[in-house]
């Protein structure tokens, strides 16, 4: 135990936390009523701390279940409410719930950093519940939709994710990798039931009420999670608001760029599998469904485990072998073949792998740069998955519509696996940047 208290001590040591002066340690001691108290003297890898990775999964499941679950909503949409609007038009509003959830890191960062983290979780879910709610009563136009349930709702969700997936890293030194894991294991798991209770809430009573239950849903679970979201560190006062020095550190840029790289390859098998398996393979709709519960439930799994494998090999270790074999599932499994047995195992390595990108990344920034800035960091990458994000998804479709001609998939495969492998080669950049011996954990 005072081993991993000296480690903790000497993350805190990079330059993130300032020695205290007695007028700081006054002002720590009677914090305003919107900052959070100091819990320092707390030990690190205790049951409180998983109070808090289990707090911050229930949020993502519900802040990124949604996200996750609009599908059902865009079905309905272009069936029922707006059959003359085109497709592309309607998926702009799940676009947007990702994209500026990703771009509104950095101001969710930095509240996170100055506030008591349970306000800014708190006021997170609120605001997600409320744009739900409100986006209930908007079915005469989409630009409607597109502020409430796309940009609105997004905002809110910046403001639960961040905390969530930073927070618990202050809480943690030995089983960082795994709590990290556990916390965005939510976002999964709300994939796999979001998704199904949404579409029978919408069969069953229409759009209008499903995004109220979902709504009401959010700020009631949000509020009880909100309030286990606590802050070990008190940030001290620093002279920027938002510090770019990172972007000076070439293991910030490897991960950036990695980031964007990893971003823009990751949605295209949950978006495009489904329609490969009923054009190409000739499978119906619920089997083109049962591949994405496929993904997530492997994903979910998946963020878990590599936690684990993390704590025994090394976090960057496990992030690069887990997007090389991501890459490769794509290109050796999806690519070259059109049968039902290849495509399901891409589906299960692709879930299981790809999982390891979205929960490492948190806990190498946490490792490079100590953890009470980590909030501001992390918004910082997040610009990476914005860009990711905005190239990804749009480019996906466009390569299937103007190269493949809407039936040949190769090109949009062939995208997603040298993206991803992009990014392999980056977080392996990262690798020898963080420590040039070949076989140390690292």
């Amino acid at each position: 135990m005072a081993s991993e208290k000296a480690d903790y001590e000497q993350e805190e040591s990079g330059g993130d936390i300032r020695p205290s002066s007695p007028s700081s340690e006054a002002s720590d001691s009677e914090p305003r009523w919107w900052e959070s108290k100091s819990l320092e003297d707390q030990p690190v890898d205790s049951a409180r701390g998983w109070i808090v990775a289990i707090a911050g999964s229930f949020m993502l499941m519900f802040s990124m279940g949604c996200v996750n679950s609009y599908g059902s909503y865009q079905t309905y949409y272009h069936m029922n409410q707006f059959p003359k609007e085109p497709m592309s038009t309607l998926s702009w509003i799940g676009t947007l719930q990702f994209a500026v959830m990703n771009f509104v890191g950095i101001p969710a960062g930095i509240l996170c950093e100055r506030m008591d983290s349970r306000l800014v979780t708190f006021s997170g879910g609120l605001i997600m519940g409320i744009a739900l709610i409100i986006a209930s009563f908007c079915d005469s136009a989409v630009w409607k939709l597109l502020v409430t349930q796309g940009i609105v709702f997004s905002i809110g969700a910046s403001l639960v994710f961040i905390p969530a997936t930073s927070i618990p890293s202050q809480w943690f030194v030995k089983y960082r990798a795994l709590a990290i894991g556990v916390v965005v294991a939510g976002s999964g798991i709300g994939g796999l039931w979001l998704t199904p209770a949404t579409d029978h809430m919408i069969s069953s009573l229409g759009t209008a009420w499903a995004l109220r239950i979902t709504g009401i849903v959010i700020i009631a679970v949000n509020s009880v999670a909100s309030l286990f979201m606590r802050n070990r560190l008190k940030v001290r006062g620093r002279d920027k608001i938002v510090d770019f020095s990172v972007f000076r550190d070439i293991r910030f840029l490897f991960i950036f760029a990695g980031g964007i790289c990893g971003t823009t390859a990751y949605f295209t098998p949950f978006f495009s599998m489904p329609s490969f398996a009923i054009q190409i393979v000739g499978k119906n709709n619920s089997f083109g469904t049962n591949l994405v519960t496929i993904i997530n439930a492997a994903s979910t799994l998946g963020r878990i485990i590599t936690g684990q494998v993390a704590m025994q090999f090394g976090n960057i270790n496990t992030l690069a072998t887990c997007t090389l074999v991501a890459s490769l599932s794509i290109l050796i499994l999806w690519l070259p073949f059109h049968t039902t047995g290849t495509l399901v195992a891409c589906a299960i390595i692709y879930g299981l792998f790809c999982g390891g990108f979205i929960s490492l990344l948190p806990v190498i920034l946490a490792e490079l740069w100590g953890v009470s800035r980590i909030a501001t960091i992390i918004g910082l990458l997040y610009i990476a998955n914005f860009i990711g994000t905005m190239v990804g998804a749009p480019s996906s479709s466009a390569i299937l519509d103007n190269v493949g001609h809407g039936h040949n998939f190769k090109p949009t495969i062939a995208f997603s696996g040298v993206f991803m492998m992009g990014a392999f080669l980056f977080f392996t950049c990262l690798r020898f940047a963080a420590c040039k011996s070949v076989f140390k954990k690292v």
